[in-house]
């Protein structure tokens, strides 16, 4: 996606790109569905009404199948057709035939029984909708069962996720939290080159440590909320840049529960508590932090879609504080305003594509120096000139636009309006006009 879409306008003009590096940002969402695969949906709940089961079923995983993940098989067996589908870490094995529909994923080896690790997977067992956890021959499984007159594309959909991105999780946690198991069935995963890792790891440190050290400017009490701000999208843009896994993304995300969670404490101890955690964070070495940076295929969500109104709303309500910051001498503190709106959705919800992809070249423009350290040669922001390639930036975003016209025929993003005088008033801009999508599907 990223060399189609930032190599488009040269491209056009016949002038030679150099070849835009294969690296994953961000989560994966599969609110990105084209308008042939809406159609498969449609087509196997018609088929599934007509009684016609085994033929919906493959409609559906025609449905879930994403060609550029190449996330879905199918394999036509005798009296039956086996399925294999990916998400991070786990592979989720299965078959339906004219009866049954049944699928596995195994998440941990344990060699040894353990009341522990039991007790842990019966307590998880209550949590679970659609499928269940379960022993067999010393490894640790997910199970989910249907018959096949019951296995409608809404269950289908629902439970197989439930599987897969709760497989997904727990494989890595309780490999951590049980010494006595093994991880198995990892051989798909795709380990990221050691020069990559190392830029990811410095850039965690360096963006941790100007975080903390910005926030030791300002009165902790006084702009408490812009502190905030500043350590929700710090924890934001480790998670779309970075693309942590296992016990890293959990460490993000229960920095970001921590401000979140209903207590009556004040936003001055939940703040403290997330730079403690940060602090923390930067302290780790390697060992602790290249295991958890690796690539891997996916073919659920694990964030549900919103009414864009909701995104909207959540972009708006942080760009009304950015004037305050801006009032009162501090735009480092009002940039991050606006990107933490913009980040806070890209994390939270699952974005249609067109807005992710305007979200990536936001990340493009604020963060070129961690992009050329990649091997990114595009450069849409100088820092030491404070200045915007203002010609690529319109380029790119009208080329966004243009890839996704068929599915949203309304779809405009006004680059007359955007305001390249600094990056506060340059984030501001870009986000509102974010802000204003019309993404009323065809």
């Amino acid at each position: 996606m990223l060399e189609k879409l930032f190599t488009w306008s040269k491209k056009k003009e016949g002038e030679e790109q150099p070849p835009v590096p294969v690296i994953r940002f961000g989560r994966y969402s599969d609110n990105n569905k084209p308008v042939a695969k809406v159609q498969k949906w449609n087509e196997a709940e018609t088929l599934f009404k007509e009684k016609k089961w085994a033929e919906s079923i493959t409609a559906f995983f025609d449905y879930l199948r994403d060609e550029k993940e190449d996330n879905v098989h199918l394999t036509k067996e005798a009296g039956r057709t086996a399925f294999v589908f990916y998400q991070g870490s786990k592979v989720i094995r299965g078959f339906y035939n004219d009866k049954q529909l049944h699928a596995e994923t195994i998440l941990a080896h344990m060699p040894q029984p353990s009341v522990p690790v039991m007790r842990r997977i019966l307590e998880m067992n209550f949590n679970l909708y659609y499928s269940r956890y379960a022993l067999n021959e010393g490894m640790i499984y997910m199970f989910l069962d249907s018959d096949i007159e019951t296995a409608n594309p809404s269950k289908l959909y629902y439970g197989l996720k439930e599987l897969a991105t709760k497989a997904d999780k727990q494989d890595d946690l309780l490999v951590q939290d049980f010494t006595s198991l093994l991880p198995v069935d990892t051989e798909h995963i795709i380990p990221v080159p050691e020069e990559e890792k190392a830029v990811k790891l410095r850039f965690l440190k360096k963006w941790i440590e100007d975080t903390l050290a910005l926030i030791g400017t300002v009165d902790n009490d006084k702009y408490s909320g812009g502190i905030a701000y500043l350590l929700l999208a710090l924890a934001y843009r480790i998670d779309y840049l970075l693309v942590p896994h296992g016990k890293l993304l959990l460490t993000l995300e229960k920095i970001v529960e921590i401000y979140f969670r209903k207590d009556a404490r004040p936003i001055t101890e939940k703040n403290g508590e997330m730079m403690d955690c940060f602090q923390k964070l930067a302290a780790k070495d390697k060992e602790e932090i290249y295991p958890y940076l690796f690539r891997s295929k996916y073919t659920f969500s694990i964030v549900t879609p919103q009414v864009y109104k909701t995104v909207a709303d959540a972009i708006y309500n942080a760009n009304q504080n950015v004037a305050w910051y801006r009032e009162h001498k501090m735009p480092d503190v009002a940039a991050h305003i606006s990107e933490y709106g913009f980040a806070y959705c890209q994390y939270s919800y699952s974005l249609p594509q067109p807005v992710s992809q305007l979200f990536h070249l936001f990340m493009m423009i604020n963060y070129p120096d961690y992009f050329k350290a990649l091997g990114f040669t595009e450069e849409l922001y100088n820092a030491e000139t404070k200045e915007y390639n203002k010609e690529r930036i319109v380029e790119h975003s009208k080329a966004i636009i243009e890839s996704w016209k068929e599915k949203y025929p309304e779809l405009k993003f006004d680059t007359e309006k955007l305001n390249y005088e600094n990056p506060v008033t340059f984030n501001q801009s870009f986000t509102t006009e974010v802000e204003y999508l019309n993404l009323e599907t065809k």
